[in-house]
């Protein structure tokens, strides 16, 4: 009796395993397609809640609009817009209206390095300067003027490795958000935040950040900065091609994630979302041209390829990009990472180094039992976001990648994107659903 138990359950077992890698290998191969939400556990009559969050935030004028997208288990069982691409003229958005996607970017900077991990084409460890000397022998700013910008340094203990350049951890700044100190040091030097210069030149720029102080040890603490537009140029001197050639060709490509792009064909332009921001009123209105960048910089004929904010795309082809990191790094048959490179990004990377109630991974930021207790998604969820209004995250516990796209900053009424959040996970009806 107890052998026949013990076969029995063997067997259900190696059925339940098979089951599983069947399920996640039709996925992997299948494309993104509509389905009704109750063939994957979700409710179609909670998620219509999200559509009324989303008009109530159109109708106050917190937002001119807003798109939000949902696939489970490979699926899509929401994708709808509310409000208008472009509110002065009353044009309704579109779902495959375009985005500028800011920071999104990263991730896919971030995929492109591991791809060339994957190949044996660098390490982890690797010190920076072996593919840009510039970074050699980093300084770590010590003293700084503000009244002329000047500043004394000490060295740093070791070499900025492109781990530190992935997790955030390296020391290098940000122009234009960074610490006042660093924005007016990279202002005197010319250093681009990676959106609006599209006649810049990313090597001389990248070269030129080699040279300037740290505002830390490397690997000392999280800061963010300008380490993914380095990555960027990592890749293009490692691969000999622009990094607009690499993306084009190694993933989005095979991917056929065909709407994005940093700089928009002339035939995709009228589908660009205008941009809008708030003014002392707190009222919604387009942005102006400021301090050099305008806001249709997307439709320039540039050459800088920023790593870190320069893509624009729509909801739908990012969807793509974050299902295939889902699928463990394949999507419709082709596989852009291994599914143990995969692993290592969206898991935590910077041990014990404070980032707030989340940790970070190789590009993405993590869910930390901390940081899920104050939300629904799940610990081992990795997300980010683009500070034109644009926000992501995988869910893999629930299968879930959900998007909410808008296009405003700075915003006062920021909330859509946590209630969205919980309107989501309002929605699952059946959280073990594999279907």
């Amino acid at each position: 009796m107890l052998h026949r138990k013990l076969n029995l359950l063997w067997l259900c077992l190696v059925l339940s395993v098979s089951t599983f890698a069947q399920t996640a290998t039709k996925t992997a191969t299948a494309t993104l397609k509509e389905a009704k939400p109750e063939t994957v556990g979700m409710s179609g009559e909670r998620l219509q809640n999200i559509d009324r969050a989303m008009q109530e935030y159109v109708d106050k004028g917190y937002i001119p609009g807003a798109i939000g997208l949902i696939a489970r288990n490979g699926k899509i069982v929401y994708y709808k817009a509310a409000g208008y691409d472009d509110a002065e003229a009353r044009s309704q958005l579109q779902r495959d209206d375009i985005f500028r996607i800011a920071s999104q970017t990263k991730a896919i900077t971030s995929v492109g390095v591991m791809m060339l991990y994957d190949e044996g084409k660098l390490k982890l460890e690797d010190p920076i300067s072996k593919y840009i000397p510039s970074f050699k022998n980093p300084q770590v700013l010590e003293k700084f003027n503000a009244q002329d910008s000047s500043y004394t340094t000490i060295p740093a203990k070791r070499e900025i490795t492109i781990k530190d350049l992935l997790t955030h951890t390296s020391g290098i700044g940000y122009a234009s958000i960074g610490s006042k100190e660093i924005v007016a040091i990279y202002a005197k030097n010319n250093i681009p935040s990676g959106i609006g210069t599209p006649m810049g030149n990313l090597g001389k720029s990248i070269t030129a950040l080699g040279k300037l102080p740290l505002v830390h040890q490397p690997g000392a603490r999280f800061t963010y900065g300008l380490n993914t537009d380095v990555l960027g140029y990592l890749i293009e001197v490692v691969s000999k091609q622009s990094l607009d050639t690499f993306f084009r060709n190694r993933i989005f490509g095979p991917l056929n994630m065909n709407d994005t792009w940093f700089y928009l064909p002339v035939e995709k332009q009228e589908r660009l979302v205008k941009l809008y921001t708030e003014n002392q009123n707190k009222e919604t209105v387009p942005m102006p041209a400021q301090g050099g960048l305008t806001p249709d910089y997307p439709k320039a004929k540039g050459m800088y390829y920023s790593g870190g904010a320069g893509l624009s795309s729509t909801i739908y082809d990012y969807a793509i990009f974050l299902q295939m990191l889902l699928n463990g790094g394949e999507y419709n048959g082709r596989r852009i990472l291994k599914e143990s490179t995969v692993r290592l990004m969206t898991t935590n990377q910077i041990g014990e180094i404070n980032n707030g109630d989340s940790k970070f991974g190789l590009g993405f930021g993590i869910a930390t039992e901390k940081g899920a207790a104050n939300s629904p998604v799940s610990v081992g969820s990795f997300d980010w976001g683009g500070i034109f209004g644009t926000t992501y995250w995988v869910d893999p516990k629930e299968g879930i990648v959900a998007l909410l796209y808008t296009q405003k900053y700075p915003n006062s009424h920021g909330g859509l994107g946590n209630e969205f959040r919980k309107l989501v996970y309002q929605a699952i009806v059946d959280s073990a659903s594999k279907k």
